[in-house]
């Protein structure tokens, strides 16, 4: 591709003569190959401007940076902008020749909610018939195909070569988690939503946004940039629910458990066996738990009528969802009830434990399993093990995911919020295998076991090295013992 059509919309500072033949983009100039374009984005850790030598040295055509290079490169076409991740977004969706405008692609942000509700939109539009991708923590789709996930939202490179396998296989839609740091650091940039919902947002990611101000702002970003034609579904139960929407040019819809909205729930019952909803004043059964869920099958259901689909329809097929993996996923064996859970922010955790505890029966005893990941968010570290150990009857601390803290300093940071009392009645155990099994040696018949915080992640880090560990699997082999 020339060089101008691949620029194009990127708003260079100045004006760039040269138009050369590019044959791909790299934003890492040990990809570089005669012919490329270099982006030098300023990075968190690393500078990309740090490495234009290199870059031409290995036989770049063109580099597009922030800060014009002190040295001159002949015959190297130099686009200068304003930004070079906005710049990276805007030249991948026309590199991919604009695979979003070609869809319908929907955007999930909050803190909580988000892989659930984009699995099951895509498992609700494949049921009816439609060819649809999906873009998720767990896992990325083109229809049934499945494509290994390493981040919530790819960067923007692989996300729109990903749109555009999508539109060569047929899909009409596309559902995507959108995360605040893919916000941030604009790896959306370019990309054409026809919808946006917003789940809801609690304390999550300060290690990286510092604040809550930061963090608010950068899921509002995403709204604000919602084309008019797009849709815009927010949740009013929440109390930033509305602040997303303020300055939006998408048509706004909200939903709501506990106000009046465009779509209403109603949680009729709430059982282990699943919910009974009344969404719009029809009722609909589903196997999934908790009022959390209600929340993401009502966001669900709106997307779906926003989208176009039937509404009878839409209730007969909720009714078939099920839930993602590693989400509120239930395992039983021995008299004992274990459930897995993602739940790695206060918020969810008490989401996770509240809803065990509205549908257990008199004798049935929580036992909790949970960590804090290591070089993350500090702060929320106290609050966890506070909520798990008043909202359940015996807790475990383990590790999580430590990467490069010690897991003992971690656990010292949890037991932090807890009384003298409480910690007294608190179990530490560091290895989580070891954990898992003596919160189901506890277990009496008829008890229930919550792991939570990894959910579906196959995998423990340790000092840089993921080891294989799955919660899942852990529980199941007990389980049958």
């Amino acid at each position: 591709m020339k060089l101008q059509t691949l620029i194009e919309g990127t708003a260079p500072l100045a004006p760039v003569g040269a138009d050369p033949e590019v044959v791909d983009i790299c934003f890492d100039s040990r990809q570089v190959v005669p012919g490329s374009c270099f982006v030098a984005q300023e990075g968190t850790r690393v500078d990309g401007h740090d490495y234009i030598d290199a870059a031409v040295q290995k036989g770049a055509v063109a580099i597009v940076c922030q800060r014009k290079p002190e040295r001159q490169y002949p015959g190297v076409a130099i686009v200068q902008v304003d930004n070079s991740d906005q710049a990276l977004g805007i030249m991948a969706d026309n590199l991919y020749g604009h695979p979003s405008r070609q869809l319908k692609l929907v955007g999930v942000t909050g803190t909580n909610g988000k892989t659930t509700t984009v699995t099951l939109l895509h498992r609700l539009f494949r049921a009816h018939g439609c060819h649809a991708g999906l873009l998720s923590t767990i896992v990325n789709k083109i229809d049934d195909l499945e494509i290994p996930s390493t981040h919530t939202t790819p960067d923007a490179l692989q996300l729109n070569s990903l749109l555009r396998r999508m539109v060569d296989a047929g899909c009409q839609y596309a559902f995507m988690e959108v995360s605040s740091h893919s916000i941030v650091q604009r790896r959306i940039a370019g990309l054409t939503f026809a919808g946006g919902i917003f789940t809801n947002l609690t304390h999550d990611h300060l290690d990286f946004h510092k604040t809550m101000a930061n963090y608010i702002a950068a899921k509002k970003a995403f709204f604000d940039q919602l084309p008019p034609d797009a849709f815009a579904l927010t949740n009013i139960d929440d109390p930033h629910g509305s602040v997303m929407v303020q300055n939006t040019r998408a048509a706004v819809s909200t939903y709501s458990l506990r106000r009046i909205a465009d779509i209403r729930c109603r949680v009729v019952e709430d059982t282990l066996d699943g919910l009974l909803l009344e969404l719009n004043g029809r009722q609909v059964s589903t196997p999934l738990v908790g009022r959390f869920n209600a929340y993401n099958l009502t966001a669900i259901y709106g997307a779906a009528i926003l989208l176009g689909m039937d509404q009878s329809e839409t209730l007969r097929l909720l009714s078939t969802l099920q839930g993602a993996e590693g989400r509120f996923q239930r395992l039983s064996g021995r008299g004992i009830t274990a459930i897995v859970d993602y739940a790695h922010t206060p918020d969810a955790l008490e989401n996770v434990i509240a809803a065990i505890n509205d549908i257990r029966t008199k004798g049935q005893s929580l036992l909790t399993v949970v960590g804090c990941g290591g070089d993350r968010d500090t702060s929320k570290r106290p609050e966890m093990a506070k909520i798990a150990c008043t909202m359940s009857d015996r807790l475990v601390l383990t590790s999580d995911n430590p990467r490069t803290e010690d897991p003992e300093r971690i656990l010292d940071d949890m037991e932090a919020g807890l009384t003298d009392e409480e910690r007294s009645l608190v179990l530490r155990i560091a290895d989580r295998r070891q954990a898992i099994k003596t919160a189901v040696m506890m277990a009496r018949e008829g008890d229930i076991v919550l792991v939570a915080g990894k959910g579906h992640e196959k995998y423990q880090d340790i000092n840089g090295i993921k080891h294989h560990f799955d919660d899942r699997e852990e529980l199941e082999n007990l389980l049958k013992e």
